[in-house]
């Protein structure tokens, strides 16, 4: 696979392109509030930390990280498959990774059926097993493959249901931040990376993602590359 370019600079004032506004709010990150005392540095340093955290999302986060990986995917996408090994070499690699799920399905309902039922595993700490059951779907997605990797992940299909319905506002509000952080970071489709401060538009190979995470661990702001 090609290794794409790394950008820098999308933790300032790139990533506040269009007048976009910092997300605040205890309960839901998307209501936005300004902050007129904010520089514009501070503000997308803000947003980034939103984008980098966030209570619904599906997230691993080893004791100590020093390095924050988001990747916004889609079950469905076949770039987003073939990353999908290449992010569980690196987890099982370096344990000072942090790595955060944004499910962004732009690939329709069958996408966006999958994400909810991925998302609502956390509820019952299946994601991991159920995330990459998902993503070793052979095909395209739809209700029958997304049950049968739930059975394949020991996922329990009752609960998720439930968990479906219980949950169903928290969920709807990680989808909907996650199509506006999308859009805040102007990406164009699935995979897209935020490697620290630097972006990745697309999918990245073992070498360029190690080489990602090494260069967000020496230069965490991005100031080095432009």
């Amino acid at each position: 696979m090609k290794k794409l370019p790394i950008f820098a600079g999308i933790g300032m004032a790139a990533l506040l392109a269009g007048g976009l506004a910092v997300w605040s709010g205890q309960n839901d990150p998307v209501q936005a509030q300004s902050s007129s005392g904010d520089t514009s540095d501070e503000k997308a340093l803000r947003v980034r930390f939103q984008i980098q955290n966030d209570p619904v999302a599906p997230t691993i986060a080893p004791q100590n990280y020093d390095v924050t990986v988001v990747v916004f995917a889609d079950y469905q996408c076949p770039f987003c498959r073939k990353l999908h090994p290449t992010l569980e070499s690196l987890m099982a690699k370096d344990p000072k990774v942090k790595l955060v799920y944004r499910d962004w399905p732009v690939f329709g309902a069958a996408s966006e059926e999958a994400a909810r039922a991925g998302i609502a595993s956390t509820w019952q700490g299946k994601h991991a097993e159920f995330n990459d059951a998902l993503m070793t779907i052979s095909g395209r997605v739809n209700s029958q493959s997304i049950r049968a990797a739930a059975d394949k992940a020991g996922v329990d299909w009752a609960q998720l249901q439930s968990d479906l319905t219980t949950h169903e506002e928290e969920i709807d509000g990680a989808l909907r931040r996650n199509a506006q952080y999308a859009a805040m970071l102007s990406l164009q489709g699935t995979p897209g990376l935020l490697v620290g401060p630097y972006l990745i538009p697309g999918a990245i190979d073992t070498d360029g993602l190690h080489e990602a995470v090494a260069m967000a661990r020496t230069d965490p702001e991005g100031v080095g590359v432009q």
